[in-house]
């Protein structure tokens, strides 16, 4: 049975930021970048870099709270292959 007189419990629900990790393998291990944050790690596979940058992320922002989380833009440009 619910007491009415009981105050109600407050939930703090953390936020959630969509960042972007840009991802290249390099001597056989995944390197993963994140731009808006400039954070980064690697890992074995590419699971293990992703995670390994979350990870790294979340502790740098905890850190530095008030780091700006800028946005990503990802676009294409064309270079001039060697002969």
């Amino acid at each position: 049975m619910a007491d009415e007189n009981a105050k109600p419990r407050r939930v703090n629900l953390s936020p959630v930021a969509t960042l972007t990790a840009l991802v290249h393998e390099e001597d056989g291990i995944f390197v993963a970048v994140c731009q808006e944050v400039g954070t980064t790690s690697q890992g074995a596979t590419l699971e293990e870099a992703i995670a390994n940058l979350r990870e790294a992320t979340e502790l740098y922002l905890e850190e530095f709270p008030g780091t700006h989380l800028g946005e990503s833009m990802v676009t294409t440009f064309e270079v001039k292959a060697p002969a």
